[in-house]
């Protein structure tokens, strides 16, 4: 596939979930209460510290894939803490500074972590690290409207999701996706939402560059805490 020729996403689903109601009540009343792997409290566990010991901003930038969405705001914000997290060893490995403006290399305020988001999330909610901002950006959409428990806003977590970060950002190729995601934080409550088109003159991940390369619309969600 070359870079211009990614695909639309093709769903069998419309509209919103009609069960994302439902699925959203149920991880709200219950608490997920699967034991956390090692090597993510490892991980948790050493920038714990440093989260504690810095004295300024933290940014999340979960599913960073190799980490150019972190490097980005990392350059764009250079007195926060920009922690990028994604569950692919492969990916957060990948030296790609060699590939990118090389004013993105090396920036002292990234960090790049391998960690099972569904334990990652649910550590940085107890310990009440403060986030002021959250990222989420292309997420796997899981069009399949089987698949929904699959989703961020369809899974156990998503109560922990909600509870870290001032402001919260997704973006998406697929409206769809950050639609229900609003929808849910509407169940929760305690959001403002902003819908609308990605506008950045760079793109910030290489899955937007490759969307927009192919004429894809690509969008953004942003959840402020009320």
């Amino acid at each position: 596939m070359s870079f211009g020729d990614s695909k639309a996403i093709v769903s069998n689903q419309e509209g919103i979930h009609d069960k994302l109601e439902e699925i959203v009540k149920k991880h709200l009343s219950h608490t997920f209460e699967k034991p956390y792997s090692q090597h993510t409290l490892a991980v948790f566990n050493a920038l714990d510290k440093e989260v504690k010991q810095f004295d300024g901003e933290v940014i999340l930038d979960a599913c960073c894939g190799v980490g150019q969405s972190t490097r980005i705001l990392a350059k764009r914000n250079p007195q926060a803490l920009v922690i990028g997290v994604d569950k692919s060893a492969h990916r957060i490995e990948r030296n790609v500074d060699e590939h990118i403006d090389t004013s993105l290399a090396n920036l002292p305020n990234v960090r790049l972590v391998r960690a099972d988001l569904n334990d990652f999330y649910r550590l940085v909610a107890q310990a009440n690290w403060p986030i002021k901002q959250h990222y989420i950006l292309y997420p796997n959409p899981w069009p399949k409207a089987k698949h929904i428990q699959r989703r961020w806003h369809g899974s156990a977590v998503l109560p922990q999701i909600l509870a870290i970060g001032e402001r919260i950002e997704l973006r998406s190729n697929w409206p769809l996706y950050l639609q229900e995601f609003a929808k849910a934080a509407e169940f929760v409550g305690g959001f403002e939402t902003e819908f609308k088109q990605v506008i950045d003159d760079e793109p910030i991940t290489p899955f937007e560059a490759k969307y927009r390369a192919s004429g894809q619309t690509c969008f953004q969600l942003v959840l402020s805490r009320q």
